[in-house]
């Protein structure tokens, strides 16, 4: 999600987005450790893990002399160090780049049964996506995990409770085909609902995988429902962070994808390739004012 996907949805949907209000606007910078363009796997874990890495990596830093990966500490980790509880959503895969970087370690993202089963292995309090042919229901219940499949039963899990979800239809888009299949909006408030039950507090990551995926294929229409979808989503975490009064909520991306330019004869934004670019992406932070005092922000 570049600066030029947001234009070009408000141009295009004649609408304004939520990301925008936020009073703390900025940018930053993406590449990865072995190129100047980032892939998702080292995007992902430089917004997980605070590191630079090989692109294709997840969780791990980039070889050493002696041809060894070494795996720094991710987000979720260090959260649940803290007492907090923690979760990720996405509307990819599970076991996709961004979600991964959050919840495993691994030479090559495309190690599936190795991401899931550092997933399941894993302390994380909720992962929620799509399906991805490796984690099964008694794979997942093995491990301490409640088995989500629909919308009926996310809504039905309680608090205290451990989840992985593994729906089977599309999730980005703002009215499903199938009325037992969450959105993205619906997945962030449910988890926040069993999240934020504790004092130590709480880390969600939600990833709206579908603005880089239709950019990959320049769906125009596709990319600005799926951004829209992502906005309505901040609209809902922007809400619940006024009221609480003690949650910080940041924007950001791991890359632009698409190379959006816009074209001032035409006064039109288009895509430009199917891959990704070393633009700079949009950074967005609210946080109360007690929060902003209290950490000194």
């Amino acid at each position: 999600m570049g600066f030029n996907h947001l234009e070009k949805t408000k141009k295009e949907r004649n609408t304004t987005l939520v990301m925008d209000s936020f009073d703390i606007k900025g940018s930053s910078m993406s590449r990865s450790f072995s190129d100047k363009v980032t892939d998702s796997a080292a995007g992902g874990t430089a917004l997980a893990a605070g590191i630079r890495t090989n692109n294709s990596v997840i969780g791990a830093y980039p070889l050493d002399i002696n041809s060894k990966y070494s795996y720094p500490k991710n987000l979720t980790e260090l959260c649940k160090e803290r007492g907090m509880m923690t979760g990720v959503i996405t509307t990819d895969e599970t076991s996709g780049a961004t979600p991964a970087a959050f919840t495993a370690h691994s030479s090559d993202r495309d190690n599936k049964e190795d991401i899931t089963n550092d997933q399941l292995t894993s302390d994380i309090d909720l992962l929620w996506g799509k399906a991805n042919g490796v984690a099964t229901r008694s794979s997942v219940e093995a491990n301490g995990f409640e088995y989500v499949a629909t919308y009926t039963d996310m809504m039905n899990l309680e608090e205290g409770s451990r989840s992985f979800a593994q729906f089977t239809n599309q999730l980005w888009t703002l009215e499903q085909s199938d009325a037992n299949t969450p959105n993205l909006e619906q997945m962030a408030m449910k988890a926040i609902d069993l999240l934020d039950d504790t004092d130590e507090g709480f880390f969600l990551m939600i990833e709206g995988a579908h603005i880089d995926k239709h950019s990959h294929n320049n769906y125009s229409e596709d990319m600005t429902e799926s951004l829209l979808e992502f906005d309505y989503t901040i609209e809902a975490m922007l809400e619940y962070a006024k009221a609480d009064g003690e949650t910080l909520v940041i924007v950001t991306a791991d890359h632009e994808t698409g190379g959006i330019e816009y074209n001032y004869e035409e006064d039109t934004y288009s895509f430009t390739q199917g891959s990704h670019s070393s633009t700079n992406v949009p950074l967005r932070v609210y946080g109360s004012d007690k929060f902003m005092r209290k950490h000194e922000i």
